[in-house]
């Protein structure tokens, strides 16, 4: 095969992934127009149609989602070796991609980042702020960040956090409206401000817990966010009681901002997690990331 038959299967792979012309063109640094004509000619060299188009997607074929099956790890493993023996260079390098949430990335990530990337100028880090739960395997991450209840047996993990007490929270203001909650069964007459679930769409259910009761509560109230800081922000403007990391609302709790309720009922999970493939081939930029993030207590 042809070293521009090569280039047109990595241009096939970013398509399928993508699922789009224009962000694929985007990583690529190609035109739109440019990336369709190789994509045309590789499937007239194959003589198979690869992509289904319409005005509004792009899909794999069956032919497509087979070529994309076995043939994309392969280009993944010569992109990891060629990495590998890059990094047989003094300076870590390379640019690393991590999925977290926002709450994650400005708490967590971010403080370490700040010490880290001046230190290791050749090193570059993505981090794309998600709620929902990424496959980051599937959209090629090289680390994801979740709670250390929620990781996969497949999964290798670190520790970048102690472990994460929840809050509800209200205002000054709205509690003086209305009676502070003083069991889970009085959130039924508050306004409470609701999560959406990216994941699976579902409005998240409180998990409260006090020593062996544990309880899940549906709530309801006129605002629904699909972030921590909005649910926050509505909460000091007095629009109902939210429910959060604790570590967010803190420094309000402090100030007087803001008034934690049913401390008793809020739970600790365990704490914040990096977490990778158990396969993956971890380059000295990855390595070296690990070594800022983790948590204190994990350290040998």
């Amino acid at each position: 095969m042809s070293k521009e038959s090569y280039n047109d299967l990595l241009a096939f792979i970013a398509v399928a992934r993508e699922r789009s012309f224009t962000r694929a063109a985007a990583q690529l640094g190609v035109s739109q127009s440019a990336l369709s004509h190789q994509i045309r000619s590789l499937e007239t060299k194959m003589g198979v149609r690869l992509l289904t188009r319409t005005t509004r997607s792009v899909s794999a074929t069956e032919a497509g989602e087979r070529l994309m099956h076995n043939i994309a790890p392969r280009f993944e493993e010569i992109e990891a070796e060629l990495a590998a023996v890059g990094e047989l260079a003094d300076m870590p390098a390379g640019t690393i991609r991590i999925t977290a949430s926002e709450n994650v990335a400005e708490v967590v990530l971010w403080p370490a980042l700040a010490k880290l990337l001046p230190k290791y100028p050749q090193i570059n880090v993505e981090v794309s702020v998600e709620s929902r739960f990424t496959d980051i395997v599937a959209e090629r991450y090289d680390f994801g960040v979740r709670l250390g209840d929620d990781l996969a047996r497949d999964m290798t993990a670190v520790r970048i956090s102690p472990d994460q007490r929840f809050a509800i929270i209200g205002s000054p203001g709205y509690l003086a409206r209305r009676k502070p909650p003083v069991k889970p069964q009085d959130l039924a007459d508050h306004d409470c401000i609701n999560l959406r679930l990216m994941s699976h769409g579902d409005l998240y259910a409180w998990e409260l817990k006090k020593g062996r009761q544990q309880i899940k509560v549906r709530v309801e109230g006129q605002l629904v966010f699909n972030g921590t800081r909005p649910i926050l922000h509505a909460a000091l403007a007095g629009f109902g009681l939210g429910y959060v990391p604790e570590v967010v609302a803190r420094p309000y709790i402090a100030t007087g901002q803001l008034i934690s309720v049913l401390q008793d009922w809020c739970p600790v999970f365990t704490g914040y997690h990096l977490f990778y493939p158990s396969r993956k081939q971890l380059s000295r930029a990855m390595q070296v990331l690990i070594d800022a993030l983790r948590y204190p207590a994990e350290r040998t």
